[in-house]
């Protein structure tokens, strides 16, 4: 666990489906996500999912006790590179009040302290100023944009809608 002045930054827990659904179940979450909005059953199986590993985290309002997003943070292939991947969601009516930052900051000051970690990096559309915005705030620089590099969303005839990234890092030392 780790905390901020607003935040917990924890495991998930099986009961936190109430909270994931909030906002999981909002098509806005997903313009630059994969995936689409889910349904109370699917937030229910995805918070018990997450609660049995270690790749997510549940960001948490301190004063509330109610989770406004969560946080990806995984060592990426190979191992040898130390390198590890961050990334996030928050649900929309908790936006722009610096919590994806407060969060991203103190993950990733915990990763550096308490992990091998060489490099951590981040992707980002570059239509999503707000997610690499975030990125520049606590730090991380961006190395490169890539042309067409993933897609999250396909057309009507399921052909990729082919997507350009910015690939963000920021380094131990």
């Amino acid at each position: 666990m780790i905390e901020t002045k607003r935040l917990v930054i924890r495991r998930f827990s099986p009961d936190d489906y109430v909270d994931l659904y909030e906002y999981l179940s909002e098509p806005a979450v997903y313009a630059f996500e994969p995936g689409k909005p889910v349904s109370i059953e699917e937030a229910k199986a995805m918070a018990l999912e997450r609660s049995q590993g270690s790749d997510f985290l549940a960001v948490e309002l301190k004063d509330k006790k109610k989770m406004i997003g969560h946080l990806y943070f995984k060592q990426a292939e190979p191992l040898w590179l130390l390198t590890w991947e961050l990334g996030y969601i928050f649900n929309p009516k908790y936006q722009r009040n610096g919590y994806g930052s407060e969060a991203a900051a103190a993950l990733t000051a915990h990763g550096f302290e308490k992990h091998n970690i060489h490099r951590i990096m981040a992707r980002c559309n570059p239509e999503n100023a707000a997610s690499w915005k975030l990125l520049e705030r606590v730090g991380f620089k961006r190395e490169g944009s890539f042309r067409k590099f993933g897609f999250v969303h396909t057309d009507e005839h399921g052909a990729p809608i082919w997507n350009d990234a910015y690939e963000y890092s920021l380094l131990r030392d």
